[in-house]
């Protein structure tokens, strides 16, 4: 079976006056890799693995290919060094601080896991082939970043939870894949074991998602973290409608969460604010959302590499 860390295809989409890349992989990894999953094992590695520069094989204006797949015991990708780091630390790029190319220079790895890897290991794998390649040295700290809260509200909770299927059974190790497609028209998800959402036609439909999936799923179309504060365990099925315009500036600022860089003109939908519309659906779910402030981990770049050490 195959292992997909992130959408396979990231196509890079037409606004007015630019071009942007919708999707990244790191945005699911709350998602799908929780870090519990993980064992304490010392420092596995790769038996053998290959890192080149992505630029001499991309056009410019073309749909570019930006994912992770893990196929029985080969790994293949290609993503921003910035990317792989979120993956082999369990984070996202806003709890990425470093240098400003790491968002915007890509890599293509190939590697091969030793005899009896397993995809559960790849993150600490990748670990070791960076500190290894790109004598990437971190530390971690605690910081205090703006969130959103969401949480029950007064009045409880308004949507049921979604019958339990055979493939919510699945064990946690098991492979399955995330795949994505993006355009000006919106966003589609397909998160595996039947959880998906989709952002398009100014509403978000969602299928199977745990609240924590929710949090890290709207996060990335707002101006800072979700935090899951429901206590909720089980999966729903549900609808939020936006304005119009409150879509548009959702598209936008999910592009900017993903570390693309638009044109002023762009940027300027943003001027409007936190998207009110959003905020009243959440509502009628007998949800809420509510600024705050909370502490979240943070990998610290103390020194990388902008070229890996040779093959």
């Amino acid at each position: 079976m195959c292992h997909v860390y992130g959408p396979v295809t990231n196509p890079l989409t037409s606004f007015p006056c630019m071009r942007i890349t919708m999707l990244r992989v790191v945005w699911f990894l709350s998602v799908i890799l929780p870090a519990g999953l993980f064992g304490q094992a010392a420092s596995p590695a790769f038996e053998v693995a290959s890192i080149r520069p992505a630029a001499a094989t991309e056009t410019t204006g073309r749909p570019i290919t930006l994912g992770m797949r893990v196929d029985g015991a080969q790994i293949s990708g290609r993503l921003a060094l910035k990317d792989f780091i979120g993956i082999a630390y369990l984070v996202k790029p806003y709890q990425i601080s470093g240098p400003d190319w790491l968002g915007s220079v890509r890599f293509d790895i190939a590697a091969t896991m030793p005899p009896g890897g397993a995809a559960g290991k790849v993150p600490e794998m990748l670990q070791s082939l960076l500190q290894d390649r790109f004598e990437l040295k971190i530390r971690r700290e605690k910081k205090d970043f703006p969130v959103y809260v969401l949480e029950i509200a007064k009045g409880g909770l308004k949507i049921h939870e979604t019958p339990e299927t055979e493939a919510d059974k699945m064990e946690p190790n098991a492979p399955f894949a995330v795949t994505g497609t993006g355009s000006a028209q919106g966003i589609a998800v397909d998160l595996g074991r039947g959880s998906s959402y989709t952002f398009g036609n100014n509403r978000f439909e969602a299928k199977k998602l745990h609240m924590a999936d929710v949090a890290a799923t709207l996060e990335r179309f707002l101006d800072r973290p979700v935090v899951d504060q429901t206590g909720l365990s089980a999966r729903y099925d549900f609808g939020l409608d936006v304005t119009e315009e409150d879509f548009r500036v959702m598209l936008v600022r999910g592009a900017v969460n993903s570390g693309v860089m638009l044109p002023p003109q762009a940027l300027r939908v943003l001027d409007a604010g936190a998207p009110a519309s959003l905020f009243d659906s959440v509502e009628k779910l007998g949800l809420k959302l509510d600024t705050g402030k909370a502490p979240l981990d943070v990998i610290v770049i103390d020194s990388v590499r902008k070229t890996p050490t040779d093959n």
